[in-house]
């Protein structure tokens, strides 16, 4: 039998070689499992922040619009709407929005209007009894579920009742207040919708 001489250098070359391509086959093969834990382009889409412009909307008039799949509703209340909201304290649940917790509202808007600017409320539009969508009856007039309606917002599903501030009436199934959703205005008449107001408590 020969002797057979061993190049250790072409060993070693041959070695550090396969263990190079096998590094990068094992980078190749988690490279795209690791990407598929990442959230999708629509899904970043989905939860991004919304910008509104305010200019078209009228007082009185509510705008509607999409943030994570919900509906967020914009109000332009009139003096006389804003004026009427300490009035309904003595038949809300939680008038000073003081009970609920912070996911209900972010700390600037746990005030009577549960608002920034006290004209405009902006808040999540479905109902916390089941997640229905309320309707807007912002007319202060009788109405057959309220005699005493001063606005607000009227759930048909099961009869739950909301001010103009969101503020749930005591006597109907919802148990909390509507969600006000992290805002800010980037202007008088913009405003972004996901995004806590800057230097907000």
């Amino acid at each position: 039998m020969a002797n057979e001489v061993v190049d250790q250098g072409r060993r070693r070359f041959l070695t550090a070689t396969t263990a190079v391509v096998g590094g990068v086959g094992v980078v190749a093969a988690v490279v795209p499992f690791i990407k598929s834990w990442e959230p999708s382009a629509r899904a970043k889409a989905a939860g991004a922040p919304v910008t509104q412009s305010l200019k078209k909307v009228e007082p009185g008039q509510q705008l509607i619009v999409a943030w994570r799949s919900l509906p967020v509703f914009i109000v332009n209340r009139t003096p006389t709407q804003l004026a009427a909201l300490p009035k309904q304290d003595p038949r809300l649940v939680d008038p000073t929005s003081t009970g609920s917790s912070v996911d209900q509202q972010p700390k600037y808007a746990q005030n009577g209007t549960r608002s920034i600017k006290p004209e405009w409320l902006v808040m999540v539009g479905i109902c916390t009894h089941l997640g229905c969508v309320p309707d807007f009856v912002g007319e202060m007039k009788p109405e057959p579920f309220d005699p005493n309606w001063q606005g607000g917002y009227y759930c048909p599903c099961h009869h739950s009742r909301y001010d103009m501030a969101g503020r749930v009436y005591q006597g109907v199934p919802a148990p909390k207040n509507m969600v006000i959703p992290p805002y800010q205005y980037l202007d008088d008449s913009t405003i972004q919708i996901g995004v806590d107001a800057q230097g907000a408590a």
